[in-house]
């Protein structure tokens, strides 16, 4: 008997059937299953022995799955269904009693939680193998020079090891997200909840929670129906982390150009040509910079679906998963080939060494030199302008300016010649770099050592 008079038109079945692409959340159905026929019949709802025949029906049907065997029919709507279907098949009419005191509001809602939860952890993990090859990246470069940019313009030089390690930072920071997200996902239980107001048995939401590795059953029924936060909270994280990745991803593009002529990127991670054999181009690295705004579209396209929805369940929101489910396969696919690209590139000394040695980007530690010998930090800037205007229009390098020509900016600076061809010199402009956080050696071994710190006490917790 159904409610309707006419059946379902092809195209709406077409639209709402999602098993195309939920059908990965089957091993959370799964698990999600077997702890809810065991605290049914821990709570005498069902009998032992229809417990027996649920959990063989689902033991059979996460082989069928897991081999790929699983005969899929027209009529399964999603994942859940399809499920519960082939149970039913396998254990007859006991399988009618699995989804007593459930609703699939509250099962659909477990299923993602647990989904996010896994790939959040597991986004940990592939973040941590990146700061590994950062790291480890660094620390075979350590006094490597090349220049520091801002506005894509030299600006101060800095050891590539220091600007590896920005990287490393970046992504400690992201894996820090998707620790927050990981432990949203895993606070409050939806099971339980019903289609909204709870269900009318006595069950033990405590007894699931822990079965299921929750933290609590969620304490309003209707708040866990309708909760997508915690798939907000990966995206949000996913996104952040993603426009990290299209930074390193330009930067290896710009480098590794003939241009910039920094670095050359291996084999496996590059791309021919179709017309022209002598082209190695930046494929992978190009990518990471185009799936960003991939991944922020769907943090953003949730967003749009979770606006001003209504409480409880809407049909909305099937329209987290295709988000999700798109956003994690980009994301874990581009630390796996940002880890490839990094472990395999090779940096080339030489024109690093050739572009850090530009005088020009000494033009701040001139400064800071005029600021030593008294003269206020604006009043030297000006000084130092000059300069650089003097020697760029002479087609001359900084040190190749005479004592007239210094004079003729700054008294000071020319009764300190000698001083000022010693800032000139390469090592200083990197040595002078002495703050906490900056680019000296010193300051640049401790940040290395602070990063196997950071790395080592993440494989001592397991993350």
């Amino acid at each position: 008997m159904s409610r309707f008079r006419e059946p379902q038109h092809p195209d709406f079945v077409r639209m709402n059937t999602s098993v195309g692409f939920d059908v990965r959340l089957w091993p959370q159905d799964i698990a999600q299953s077997r702890a809810h026929a065991n605290m049914l019949a821990e709570c005498s709802i069902i009998c032992a022995a229809d417990r027996d025949a649920l959990l063989h029906g689902l033991d059979q049907v996460e082989a069928e799955l897991r081999e790929q065997r699983f005969a899929f029919s027209e009529h399964d709507e999603d994942i859940h269904m399809a499920i519960e279907r082939r149970v039913t098949e396998i254990t007859g009419s006991v399988g009618g009693r699995l989804h007593t005191a459930r609703s699939r509001n509250d099962q659909v809602a477990t299923d993602i939680a647990l989904y996010t939860r896994d790939r959040a952890h597991a986004a940990q993990a592939h973040i941590t193998a990146v700061m590994e090859v950062l790291l480890r990246r660094a620390e075979e470069h350590i006094d490597w020079p090349m220049p520091g940019y801002t506005h894509l313009q030299r600006g101060q030089p800095v050891y590539l090891a220091h600007h590896l390690l920005a990287y490393f930072w970046m992504f400690m920071r992201d894996r820090e997200r998707f620790m927050f997200a990981e432990r949203q996902a895993g606070g409050t239980l939806p099971l339980g909840a019903g289609a909204l107001a709870g269900v009318n048995f006595q069950t033990d939401r405590r007894m699931l929670a822990r079965e299921l590795g929750f933290d609590r059953p969620a304490p309003n029924s209707i708040d866990a129906v309708a909760n997508r936060d915690f798939v907000l909270d990966y995206l949000s994280a996913a996104a952040t982390c993603a426009t990290h990745l299209s930074r390193l991803g330009v930067e290896l593009v710009l480098w590794s150009s003939t241009e910039f002529g920094f670095c050359e990127l291996p084999d496996a991670w590059s791309a021919g040509s179709s017309i022209m054999p002598q082209k190695k181009n930046p494929d992978a690295a190009e990518l990471l910079r185009a799936k960003a705004p991939r991944v922020v579209g769907h943090l953003a396209a949730l967003h749009g679906v979770m606006h001003a929805l209504p409480l409880t369940y809407n049909k909305d929101l099937q329209e987290d998963k295709e988000h999700l489910f798109d956003a994690v396969d980009t994301l874990e696919i581009s630390l796996s080939a940002a880890a490839g690209m990094l472990s395999g590139v090779a940096f080339k000394r030489e024109p690093l060494a050739s572009a850090a040695g530009d005088e020009l980007i000494a033009a701040t530690d001139v400064a800071d030199l005029l600021v030593q010998l008294g003269v206020p930090f604006r009043e030297a800037h000006g000084v130092v302008a000059g300069l650089v205007r003097t020697a760029v229009d002479a087609g001359k390098r900084l040190s190749q300016l005479t004592s007239q020509e210094l004079a003729a900016q700054s008294e000071m600076l020319a009764a300190h010649h000698e001083q000022f061809s010693e800032v000139l010199s390469r090592g200083s402009w990197l040595e002078s770099k002495v703050s906490e956080g900056g680019t000296a050696r010193a300051r640049v071994d401790e940040q290395l050592k602070l990063a196997r710190t950071v790395l080592d006490e993440a494989s001592a917790s397991g993350d």
